[in-house]
């Protein structure tokens, strides 16, 4: 099995999902086009297309431009039914790739772990399901603020905001970072100290959280991991 992972930023790298998948019999093909790797122009040669999160937005072009190779990849492997989640940004770029918006929450950024608020659909959802009640570590800006036409919601977080999303029938989007463990947290909190970003929150305190929480993040989220692996 072959996954085509887009990487943004150095600093979201597929982190335990990667060893998860990697666990589970997956081959990675990581690009990183911020490094000079070129998206391929479609998804032959690769049974799934992981998209990962970063510090642009799902529109900023000019900072990112590879964002509109990755947006058709994602409408690609919707038309294909070819399996592809995206993670914070990448569940952004999805959304907008199939005809959602996104937007700055008006609630305000979203920092720290919070946890699946399941809805009705979590349940039946082939790939989420097992994700029902667990953390997850969330570090965001902007939120989908519309679905794409015929999306589910399987799962907002206790603030209300989306969490969990099918947005099409093999695509699926997750606001939050399964993917992050303590070190790689630690990194974003360094960088962003100090800015109006992080204003008033206890950054200690935020990783003391994740780093509490990483035993059930890995328990809820590896399966989550298998479940993807065996749709591939």
């Amino acid at each position: 099995m072959s996954l085509l992972v887009v990487q943004h930023r150095d600093s979201c790298p597929p982190g335990r999902i990667g060893q998860w998948l990697t666990e589970a019999g997956v081959e990675l093909d990581i690009r990183r086009p911020y490094a000079g790797d070129a998206p391929p122009d479609d998804l032959s040669g690769h049974d799934g297309l992981l998209v990962l999160g970063g510090e642009m937005g799902c529109a900023d072009d000019e900072v990112a431009p590879w964002l509109p190779d990755v947006r058709e990849l994602i409408r690609t492997a919707a038309k294909g039914a070819t399996p592809a989640p995206g993670i914070c940004p990448g569940h952004q770029l999805a959304s907008v790739a199939l005809g959602g918006e996104v937007a700055v929450n008006p609630a305000g950024r979203t920092v720290g772990v919070l946890t699946v608020s399941p809805t009705s659909e979590l349940a039946q959802d082939a790939l989420f399901a097992t994700a029902q009640g667990g953390p997850v570590v969330q570090w965001n800006n902007d939120v989908v603020t519309r679905l794409p036409d015929g999306a589910v919601r399987p799962a907002d977080n206790e603030r209300g905001d989306l969490l969990l999303a099918r947005l099409a029938p093999t695509v699926w989007g997750v606001q939050g970072h399964p993917e992050a463990d303590l070190t790689i947290v630690t990194g974003w909190a360094v960088k962003d100290s100090g800015s109006p970003a992080v204003a008033g929150l206890d950054l200690p305190a935020v990783l003391g959280a994740v780093e509490d929480a990483q035993p059930q993040v890995d328990a809820t989220r590896r399966p989550v991991a298998r479940a993807f692996a065996a749709l591939l």
